[in-house]
């Protein structure tokens, strides 16, 4: 470890890792409420033309991808809007449009260094310079700040555009916004990830989170977490295996996933068996049964024998004793029910 931070390309790679790691989940969690999770693909696909744009012209492939990107996530938007296409459509358009821009612009490009492609799509994280973790740096904050600032709109529009449009939210500018965000952090993350593989950070963090968090909330937090630990470790692991970066990380990702998985399977088993538990219950609990009422967001739980019983649709679901904390998400009741 010693002798990888003692790098100065290792220590550039770990903090643009770190970058990524934080926001990529952050921006993932809504498009996966909005079952849009290849949309970083298709944005990831536009920005290749981007690069090549930029390779061509022999200016910033950052700067070029980062315009394409973005202009990319505002049509697609304005296109949904308007309902002149569909969202699958729109994706499919960027995918397909995206690569064959880029191919284009790079054949015509004579004397281009094409060879610098491969890094903007697989990922090549220890080329990274000091300039361009900078700007990862600030394109981070960028999304993080907006991101907390606007996370509970954010989910408003993602759960129900409806609901959120008769309730007199900006729908249609949230999820610009929201496009917008996603187009920068396929930007920041195309050095550690690549083009490619970009969807995968954005995505399965969130995916093993929703397996371990009973909120969305806690979910969200959870996803940073999974994130982190899958970047900054890939990123680890392949300078210590001699593995290319991205590919690295997504693996680490989904090796996450898997166990995320597995512990998620065996707490639902075992909240399972403890519900057959509370059915077997055959005191009748309510004012007056003479045992202790504690009111537990929503409802009464009763203790009883060491127990915090709660009735439920003609049973009762065991709670843990003790105190129990606060709902996490304005809006709506959660607690922790064995069932």
């Amino acid at each position: 470890m010693s002798e990888m931070l003692s790098l100065d390309f290792m220590r550039n790679a770990l903090l643009a890792a770190l970058c990524v790691g934080l926001v990529a989940p952050m921006v993932g969690i809504f498009l996966v409420q909005r079952r849009l999770s290849l949309v970083g693909d298709g944005i990831g696909h536009v920005a290749l033309a981007g690069v090549a744009v930029g390779v061509a012209t022999q200016g910033s492939p950052v700067w070029s991808a980062l315009l394409a990107a973005t202009l990319a996530a505002v049509l697609i938007e304005v296109l949904r809007a308007r309902g002149r296409t569909s969202g699958d459509m729109a994706l499919a358009l960027m995918f397909y449009g995206g690569i064959a821009a880029g191919v284009v612009i790079i054949n015509r490009a004579e004397g281009a260094q094409t060879g610098n492609l491969t890094g903007f799509l697989f990922g090549s994280i220890t080329t990274t310079t000091r300039g361009e973790l900078i700007l990862f740096a600030v394109l981070s904050t960028l999304i993080a700040g907006t991101v907390l600032l606007l996370r509970q709109r954010l989910f408003a529009v993602a759960g129900d555009e409806e609901y959120a449009r008769a309730s007199g939210l900006p729908v249609l500018a949230l999820n610009i916004t929201l496009g917008v965000l996603t187009a920068i952090t396929v930007v920041v993350a195309m050095r550690v990830i690549g083009l490619l593989l970009i969807s995968a950070l954005m995505i399965v963090p969130n995916a093993a989170a929703q397996q371990l968090a009973g909120s969305f909330r806690a979910a969200s937090w959870w996803a940073v977490g999974l994130g982190l630990v899958a970047s900054v470790g890939g990123v680890s692991a392949s300078y210590q295996l001699d593995t290319a970066a991205g590919g690295t990380v997504v693996l680490l990702a989904i090796a996450l996933f898997a166990v995320a998985t597995t512990v998620g399977s065996l707490r639902r088993a075992l909240a399972r068996a403890r519900h057959r538990h509370a059915e077997r219950h055959l005191h009748e609990h309510g004012p007056g049964c003479g045992h202790e009422a504690v009111s537990h967001g929503d409802h009464v739980d009763y203790l009883h024998d060491g127990h915090r019983h709660a009735a439920h649709e003609g049973h009762y679901d065991e709670h843990a004793h003790g105190p129990q904390p606060p709902p996490e998400d304005s809006g709506r009741v959660e607690h922790e029910v064995t069932r």
